[in-house]
């Protein structure tokens, strides 16, 4: 059904990302000013292990902070805390905590920036670069961040085209008006971690790994590096976030301060790793607010062990997808005979499959989703090449070749095309009703961008809530026939098997309702195949999927003759297996 396509878009994701992970690893930065040949002196860190630091927090509007004599501008002041020490703190675990409630700037309020300037200083010394004698370069580190977060937020006119009435916000749709469909918004999070990393490498300048060559920082004179200062706000959850405007007079934050160890800051690290060896759209990368906060409430609220059971089935999901397009492929590819299949199916699967890429494009999903639709578009192309004769015949206009499509022999000569016909005929009883009625449902209550769009989400709306019906026809094929033995056997196994997973997923996570419904809808066809093998016995006279019987007619030797049982192959298709 159409909806096999979103389930195999977290496989598809998974394989695309690993792929451009590797990629974007890349090869580490010579140092430019260390001559060809020159030994590289490994370097120390700065702060030594337990070395005593004072920790200055600066909130401003300007990103290159000067203005140390501002009070009002100093957030949190805390003295004598010591590197590396992960037994103090409020919990015992080395963890600090300041929070405070700031006014807002009126820049601010109208989308301005505000930064973050944080610095460590040894005990005694002052950030203040124009203090003389209390200012030290070697004994000072500091790093800058924008504390509000830019989000982009689509307004889609949408209406009732009958009607012309939307149930949008008011306030939406004049912001809409003066802004665009597209308004860039200013957001803010209370919550901000200040992590100081725990490394103590002997790191040679030039030869830091990527990502983390973008974090460790040396100084020019001495080759020593400064420690490590991330900002840590990977467990914000999206849904958090909330606007600045107008409405708000304070500003609340909360920041924590902790030491990190150098794995857990790698693992950080390589999240944000942005580099040019990235070949794909940004748009690849880009997740929605909600599939952000999923995954990341997945890893905060979920069992251990039931979260690396998800992991494994996500990966034994991503193999059983690999086989069944393998097979799939394989068995369409050394078809004979199309006695027993239902070509009008397939032609079907086109038009279905023509919906859900037109549907997605118009709807601007992830260039992952789109590219993978499309494939599934180009397969069934594939397969009327395989399940009809296609020629071309003179041109229409001179210009434009005029295909014409026949169906084979196989198929015309055999019952099948009889029961195919017979089975889209009685299934046209049920579908166009329903679609009739769907399509009057969707006008009347559902708002469309326009008439277009109401056609295509119609459309994809049907296919995905009865789509799993065109699969009947086989069905209907098979009982006439009382034969299963022309059928992908292999291929719909994975199938399965990938549907029974999509079940697992369906319950523990959360989607739409009418999505669980069709997995269901999707395992009880699939165990009518099932009982269909049963029911149906081997025949020995029975042409198998690949052409061939148990009965040799040229001989005339039909006493001796062996069986063929479903999976019975010729003997040049052994030796090739």
């Amino acid at each position: 059904t159409s909806q096999d396509v979103y389930a195999s878009v977290p496989s598809t994701i998974f394989i695309i990302w690993a792929i451009s992970s590797w990629f974007r690893r890349g090869p580490s930065t010579p140092d430019p000013n260390t001559p060809a040949g020159a030994p590289r002196v490994p370097s120390r860190n700065l702060f030594t292990k337990d070395t005593l630091m004072d920790l200055y927090v600066y909130v401003s509007q300007e990103e290159v902070f000067s203005d140390f004599n501002n009070t009002d501008a100093l957030f949190w002041f805390h003295r004598d805390l010591v590197y590396g020490d992960w037994t103090t703190g409020e919990d015992g675990d080395g963890c600090y905590q300041h929070y405070k409630e700031m006014d807002i700037p009126e820049k601010v309020q109208q989308n301005g920036s505000l930064y973050i300037h944080v610095y460590f200083t040894k005990s005694g010394f002052h950030p203040d670069p124009k203090r003389k004698g209390q200012y030290r370069r070697l004994a000072t580190v500091h790093a800058t961040r924008m504390m509000n977060k830019f989000k982009r937020r689509k307004f889609q006119k949408t209406k009732n085209l009958l009607t012309g009435e939307t149930e949008a916000d008011p306030e939406m749709i004049k912001r809409a008006e003066s802004h665009g469909p597209v308004e860039i918004i200013s957001h803010w999070h209370p919550n901000l971690t200040i992590n100081m990393v725990d490394d103590h490498t002997a790191w040679v300048k030039g030869s830091v790994p990527p990502p983390l060559d973008q974090h460790v920082k040396f100084d020019a004179v001495s080759g020593d590096y400064y420690p490590i200062v991330y900002f840590n706000d990977y467990w914000n959850l999206q849904k958090d976030y909330y606007p600045i405007n107008e409405t708000l007079t304070k500003l609340p934050l909360r920041l924590t301060y902790c030491p990190l160890s150098l794995w857990r800051w790698q693992l950080y690290a390589a999240q944000n790793a942005r580099s040019p060896w990235n070949f794909l759209p940004e748009d690849t990368y880009e997740q929605s607010d909600e599939d952000q906060d999923s995954v990341k409430v997945a890893l905060l609220e979920t069992n251990p062990y039931l979260l690396g059971l998800t992991i494994v089935v996500s990966i034994v999901h991503s193999i059983f997808e690999f086989l069944a397009f393998k097979n799939d492929i394989q068995f369409w590819n050394s078809r004979q005979s199309l006695e027993g299949l239902s070509v009008r199916s397939i032609i079907f699967g086109v038009f279905q499959s023509l919906v859900v890429l037109l549907y997605i494009l118009d709807n601007e999903t992830n260039f992952v989703v789109q590219v993978s639709v499309f494939i599934g578009l180009l397969i069934d192309l594939w397969k009327i090449t395989k399940v009809m004769d296609v020629r071309v015949k003179n041109k229409i206009a001179g210009v434009f070749p005029r295909l014409v499509f026949t169906d084979k022999s196989t198929y015309v000569e055999s019952s099948t095309k009889i029961y195919d016909d017979m089975a889209f005929k009685y299934l046209s009883w049920l579908l166009y009703p329903l679609f009739g009625c769907y399509a009057v449902y969707s006008l009347l209550y559902v708002e469309h961008k326009g008439w277009y769009s109401w056609v295509l989400s119609m459309l994809y709306g049907f296919l995905l809530t009865f789509g799993f019906i065109t699969m009947t026809p086989q069905l209907f094929i098979n009982y006439k026939m009382k034969s299963v033995a022309h059928l992908p056997w292999r291929m719909l196994t994975y199938k399965a098997l990938n549907t029974f997973i999509d079940d697992l997923f369906a319950f523990v996570i959360k989607m739409p309702m009418m999505y669980r419904i069709g997995c269901l809808r999707d395992d009880v066809v699939f165990f009518i195949y099932l009982y269909q093998r049963w029911i149906y016995r081997v025949d020995p006279n029975r042409v198998n999927e690949f052409g061939t019987s148990g009965v040799d007619h040229s001989q005339n030797n039909t006493a001796n003759a062996a069986p063929a049982s479903i999976t019975d192959k010729p003997e040049g298709q052994k030796k090739n297996d």
